[in-house]
């Protein structure tokens, strides 16, 4: 795979990088058409036509062909709308809907647009790491600050992929029950769903299967003009951001770390960063990545907005819905939206949770690969990267196998999850902002004063959300718990 070219560490301890070079190994591949056989992977040909695509498409962009433009844009984009469509996971959803059907409206409106901004700060450093070092995130941590920190931070993404991979089953689980289908069979179709859209042995395929199903997210939104929303009421509250709303401080303290969680999380960094190497996108290619990004933003920002929007009814007649085992919320919809609505936000949940399973599994198996120095490329075959594909789907199964445990306190571990993805996201945004102020690493691309003033605000804010939760925790009658 093309990538820079790791030196051994100089005087100061520090790895550094050389300028990327052809690579070239030995592989009885062919390509089909009996070129260069034996030079190159099945990965390096897969990865050099989709950069001939992309070639293409400049080259007739700059002879003003028509459409050359949106062709090009389309062959760019695809990390930055799954990272953030893939974290409008089963799990934010649900938490959206908790916050819907508890507080309305009011605050948490425009705090959900606050929480996708901050995500956006984050998820563009991670979109120039990689262009620039043609390396994912974990391999960088390992290469730049040595193995106990690679390790350290290799522990915070696994244990919070799987706790949250457990919750996407969980999603999968409550939005089929709705249907009357059981949880066997639930849990089983999503992990058939996680395997076919691996099998492909190719990124780009495997990138549009899982974009396909990732724009299904818009489901809430028919879901939430069903429910008859109060549009004044909502601009009014984007507008006049209001106080906290009335209530125990540790149920709104617990549920504004939830929607912080379902939007920036230690997982998102390493599959987006390993997502743009995969995908082999250059430096030329970041303005193209930062509206991918963005789109994805904007996306998955008016689908979580939904979702609160959706549930608003159940807060109008004091109904409360904590049953997420039950798909409780779809059931307690259904007199206020009626079954098609309903029905619509059952199966919101269920393809949130497929979306993420795979992409979340993905990441571990990204992470994994890089560190142990394995094939780790959706472009390699299952026989050249069995290890990269045996973590993606074992996890998977695992995280699957839990789910079925009776009476597991489903709706604990969901909103925990997400407050878990809070507490562990400032060591790894310090870690990111390390290395995008690397010039090193990011020459002429590192950050500048406007980026570290935007990533370091996040960092801080999510730091005090901590702090604000453990004190919370510690000393509930202080913040008036």
């Amino acid at each position: 795979m093309n990538r820079p070219m790791k030196q051994p560490p100089d005087e100061s301890g520090k790895t550094t990088f050389e300028p990327a070079r052809p690579t070239v190994e030995p592989a009885s591949l062919a390509d089909g058409r009996g070129e260069i056989a034996g030079l190159l992977t099945h990965e390096d040909l897969d990865r050099a036509r989709d950069r001939w695509e992309v070639a293409r498409a400049r080259r007739d962009e700059r002879t003003h062909r028509p459409f050359s433009g949106l062709r090009l844009l389309w062959l760019l984009v695809g990390p930055g709308i799954l990272v953030f469509l893939g974290e409008n996971d089963a799990p934010s959803m649900l938490s959206y809907s908790a916050t819907g059907s508890r507080f309305g409206v009011g605050f948490f409106i425009p705090f959900v647009v606050l929480t996708f901004l901050m995500g956006f700060v984050v998820q563009e450093m991670t979109v120039r790491l990689g262009a620039i070092t043609h390396r994912g995130h974990a391999e960088l941590i390992f290469d730049r600050f040595g193995r106990f920190w690679g390790f350290f931070s290799m522990a915070d993404l696994v244990l919070g992929n799987f706790l949250t991979l457990v919750t996407e089953f969980i999603g999968v689980r409550a939005g089929l029950s709705f249907f009357g289908i059981s949880p066997v069979i639930a849990v089983g179709s999503a992990l058939l769903g996680v395997a076919a859209a691996i099998m492909t042995g190719r990124y780009w395929t495997w990138e549009r299967i899982t974009l396909g199903l990732a724009l299904f997210n818009c489901l809430f939104v028919p879901a939430a003009l069903l429910a008859h929303p109060a549009w004044r009421e909502v601009g009014h509250a984007l507008i006049h951001w209001t106080p906290l709303p009335h209530g125990r401080r540790s149920d709104i303290l617990l549920l504004i770390l939830a929607d912080i969680g379902a939007t920036v999380t230690p997982w998102m960094l390493f599959f987006q960063q390993s997502a743009v190497v995969d995908k082999g996108m250059q430096p030329r290619d970041i303005n193209a990545g930062r509206f991918d990004t963005l789109v994805g933003t904007v996306l998955a920002a008016v689908f979580g907005i939904a979702a609160i929007l959706a549930t608003v009814p159940l807060f109008r007649h004091g109904i409360g819905a904590k049953d997420f085992q039950a798909a409780q919320f779809a059931q307690a919809l259904e007199p206020r939206i009626g079954h098609v609505g309903a029905a619509l936000f059952a199966l919101g949940i269920f393809e949130a949770g497929i979306v993420a399973a795979v992409a979340i599994s993905t990441s571990s198996a990204y992470a994994f690969g890089e560190v142990l120095h394995t094939g780790h490329s959706l472009n390699r075959p299952l026989r050249e990267a069995w290890p990269f594909y045996s973590i993606l789907l074992g996890s998977a199964c695992l995280a699957a196998g839990l789910v079925l445990i009776p009476h597991a306190p489903l709706e604990f571990i969901i909103l925990t999850v997400n407050v878990i993805a809070v507490l562990a996201m400032p060591p790894a945004l310090a870690f990111l902002l390390l290395l995008v102020n690397d010039r090193e690493v990011m020459g002429d691309y590192a950050n500048g004063p406007l980026a570290n003033f935007a990533g370091i605000t996040v960092t801080v804010l999510l730091v005090a959300a901590g702090l604000w939760y453990g004190l919370a925790t510690v000393f509930p009658r202080l913040l008036g718990g």
